[in-house]
């Protein structure tokens, strides 16, 4: 694909807030596309807890369809606390994505933005700048649904299979090596339970097995308690870690309350032909319509969806353009814009049009 060609989009906005943060993030790929090369063409279909309630369904098969065809899939908030499937499970058609296209990799990068306020002392002058990789396809979501409830006992089935890991693995060190030649560490390292758990030696047997076909990556091999603790001590000595599903889910929200909270965090799920970029925030029912949902971590997860379209096609245009929405949103933090959730008057428009002013 050349950079002539126009990038095909699919928009699914889905429920709460995930409308409004879609909204200025499409004004900013608007703008990207009236100051570069790029061209795209969006594509929106209905997906979430509101389209459930109307049909049944979290997803028409038009939206699979449209997700498949799509260059890459953009991913608002999706699922109401009202609105629940038979046996009392949120709609998630970000979890159905991850199922249906194989999105085995999912990436939640946690950089802590100047200007913005972190809870761990000395972040402001030591900087946070990491990416948790969290396996979405296995490990304990892979019982989702199936799990087995009597009168007298629940259970619920790890699964981690060879295949699936092999590729995750993969992905993580090349992203680490991205990451190194973009003058980050590219130190990555395997978060597990393999000192209690057959299932995780045998993960973190196989992360063994790749880091020696990958000798410019420092690898490294972490329980997951003491990772956590870690993290809130000295979360600057991270660089890339990997783990198994549930433990990315916990992990990845841990490190969004590093850098200001979920509202600041983008993400996304990555396979092998297609890619979700979606904020990790929830649907926030109670400031729905208020003004006030904070887009950047929807706007900086347009910026990863561009990268991933330049390492896909090799269209440089696109990782510049990435790189220019980054930039933007950090200068307009560190020229003192403050959501309402650090305290600030700045909502939903504020944030958006300072961002489009500093592009």
């Amino acid at each position: 694909m050349s950079a002539n060609d126009a990038l095909h989009i699919a928009v699914l906005a889905g429920d709460g807030i995930g409308p409004e943060v879609m909204a200025p993030a499409l004004e900013v790929l608007r703008k990207i596309e009236s100051t570069s090369d790029l061209k795209f063409r969006f594509t929106g279909a209905p997906a979430g807890a509101n389209n459930y309630r109307e049909t049944g369904k979290s997803m028409p098969d038009s939206t699979v369809r449209l997700c498949d065809e799509a260059d890459a899939i953009l991913l608002g908030a999706c699922g109401l606390p009202s609105v629940r499937y038979p046996d009392n499970t949120e709609i998630a058609p970000q979890i159905e994505l991850r199922v249906h296209f194989d999105l085995y990799a999912g990436v939640r990068p946690a950089r802590l933005i100047p200007g913005v306020p972190s809870p761990i002392v000395g972040a402001d002058t030591r900087g946070i700048d990491l990416i948790v990789i969290r396996e979405s396809t296995e490990g304990l979501f892979a019982s989702m649904g199936k799990g087995i409830v009597t009168d007298t006992e629940a259970r619920e089935t790890l699964v981690i299979t060879r295949k699936t890991s092999e590729r995750l693995f993969e992905f993580s060190f090349r992203l680490a090596e991205r990451r190194k030649a973009r003058g980050k560490p590219g130190a990555l390292a395997c978060v597990d339970k393999a000192n209690v758990f057959k299932a995780f030696a045998f993960f973190r047997g196989m992360f063994d097995e790749a880091a020696k076909r990958h000798p410019g990556v420092k690898a490294d091999r972490m329980y997951v308690d003491a990772c956590s603790a870690l993290l809130v001590k000295r979360p600057w000595d991270f660089d890339v870690m990997v783990t198994e599903n549930m433990f990315g889910d916990i992990l990845s929200d841990l490190t969004a309350g590093l850098i200001g909270g979920m509202g600041m965090a983008p993400s996304a799920d990555i396979g092998d032909r297609h890619a979700v970029f979606q904020p990790c925030h929830g649907t926030a029912p109670d400031i729905m319509g208020q003004g006030k949902a904070n887009p950047t971590g929807m706007i900086l997860s347009t910026a990863m969806m561009l990268d991933w379209l330049a390492d896909k096609h090799g269209i440089e245009a696109a990782a510049e353009a990435g790189e220019r929405i980054e930039r933007a949103v950090d200068k307009v933090y560190a020229d003192g814009i403050k959501p309402m959730e650090f305290g600030g008057s700045n909502g939903t428009a504020d944030i958006a049009k300072a961002v489009l002013e500093a592009l």
